[in-house]
């Protein structure tokens, strides 16, 4: 039998809790401030507090160091009737080892509790340390998916060691974002955030954008500049696209994991760098080193830690967090004030599958109050592909079938022809669109034997001819 201590002063909610935890066999008393648990935890000694975030007087995220400098072995879980990534980050930074939000899954949390009450030598919390101004601009990254969930406290325990971490996930997930929220939380929050996109560049500009040049290093090389590792000194680098590199560059990156040093172009000596890694794919490495593509032990110096983001398609229930967010955001940049959305197009949103994820929600949700002549979003003011039922696509016989028949090959080759066609085939806003570089917009035009329709009318003229 265990001792657990709920103090939240929500009444009803404690007693049912109770009376549910006490059928398990444990020992149950509740409070209904911070103040009067610490009073109980002293004499009571639980192996366990749930502790509510926010109740009159101290909330519970000022209380729970206490309660931790109370009882040092304890285990808590925090629970909060709101969805923020801040008080997420802030209560595991502060030693809680859950956070469970409201209306209580029952499942969830006996779940969470048989697994701390079985922990055994958990004494090393890890703690990160983190202020409002440092993390203020990241309510871009929300969610209320047990997904969501789950990668807000993966950040809150990563970021204060300097592990390498490799964010996987579709093209258009936020993985840059799931960056900057372990940078902004990290040991160095003031230290410079540096970005590399590994596939929009040839190999060679590349190398020198990544570990700068000499004077005279190359044709064209007039003056010595600094590549990206040296301007992250003291901060965060996140290669995006790292499965594009070229066997040469994996070489070269592989090297400043192991010693932390690299060797500018035209150098003689080489240099150091203090930067943290963070990495991001939205292919699979482990496919590509089984194929020869990319090399193994590289592979496992990435993904110290890995945080995968699933697709939008697979955390609906995050919609209107991120409507609300963009919402926000959108209005704020493009000077409107538009505050309500149609019922219809709330249910078109639920209906779609979201191939480009939360980039094509946002790309949507901008175009849309740009067309937007009011204070609501109406659907008429979707693209066509949201207007529709969503049930089929037209125009080609293997688009007829139901979304939930086809295959994510299907899914994407339709998106990226319907890009390609309202862009007129032009590739670089194409590539802005879906959020992938020119190499892979190439590889997928051929992997899926993509041709405009232009060139389907003048083959037909031709052949007529003939």
């Amino acid at each position: 039998m265990s001792r657990i201590l709920i103090v939240d002063d929500d009444e009803a909610s404690c007693r049912t809790l109770q009376f549910h935890l006490r059928s398990q066999n444990h020992s149950v008393e509740i409070t209904g401030s911070v103040d009067e648990g610490l009073a109980v935890a002293d004499s009571y000694h639980p192996d366990l507090i749930i502790l509510d975030i926010r109740m009159p007087g101290r909330s519970g995220l000022e209380g729970l160091p206490d309660f931790i400098k109370l009882l040092p072995s304890v285990h808590v879980i925090m629970i909060t009737a709101f969805h923020d990534m801040e008080s997420t980050i802030e209560a595991m930074q502060q030693g809680a080892e859950d956070y469970i939000h409201k209306p209580i899954d029952i499942d969830e949390l006996d779940t969470s509790i048989a697994r701390l009450l079985t922990k055994k030598g958990d004494t090393d919390n890890l703690l990160i340390p983190t202020s409002p101004e440092n993390i203020g601009d990241a309510l871009s990254m929300v969610g209320r998916s047990r997904a969501m969930k789950e990668i807000f406290k993966t950040i809150g325990l990563v970021a204060k060691s300097p592990a390498s971490v490799l964010i996987t996930g579709e093209s258009g997930t936020g993985k840059e974002l799931v960056a900057r929220a372990i940078h902004r939380s990290s040991q160095n929050p003031n230290g410079p955030f540096v970005a590399v996109n590994c596939a929009a560049l040839v190999e060679t500009l590349l190398e020198s954008d990544m570990f700068g040049h000499e004077k005279g290093a190359f044709t064209g090389a007039v003056v010595r500049q600094e590549g990206k590792f040296s301007l992250a000194r003291g901060g965060t680098i996140f290669l995006d696209e790292v499965g594009e590199l070229s066997p040469g560059m994996q070489a070269k990156l592989l090297r400043v994991l192991q010693y932390k040093e690299f060797t500018p172009l035209g150098a003689k000596e080489s240099q150091t760098t203090n930067a943290r890694v963070i990495t991001a794919t939205n292919v699979d490495l482990a496919e590509k080193v089984s194929e020869k593509s990319f090399r193994e032990d590289l592979y496992y110096r990435l993904q110290v830690v890995n945080i995968h983001l699933p697709p939008l398609r697979e955390r609906k229930e995050d919609l209107m967090d991120l409507i609300q967010t963009l919402l926000g955001r959108i209005n704020k940049e493009l000077h409107r004030n538009v505050t309500h959305i149609n019922k219809e197009v709330l249910e078109a949103f639920e209906r779609y599958e979201w191939p480009g994820n939360v980039r094509e929600l946002e790309n949507i949700l901008m175009k849309s109050i740009a067309l937007s002549q009011g204070d609501a979003l109406t659907r008429d003011q979707l693209p066509e592909p949201l207007r529709m039922d969503n049930t089929q696509f037209s125009g080609h016989p293997r688009e007829a079938r139901p979304l939930t028949e086809q295959s994510l090959e299907d899914i994407e080759r339709i998106h990226v022809k319907r890009v390609l066609d309202a862009t007129g085939w032009h590739k670089g806003q194409a590539c802005e669109i879906l959020g992938i570089s020119r190499p892979r917009l190439r590889r997928l035009i051929r992997q899926y034997d993509l041709i405009s329709d232009h060139d389907i009318e003048v083959d037909s003229e031709m052949n007529e001819d003939a």
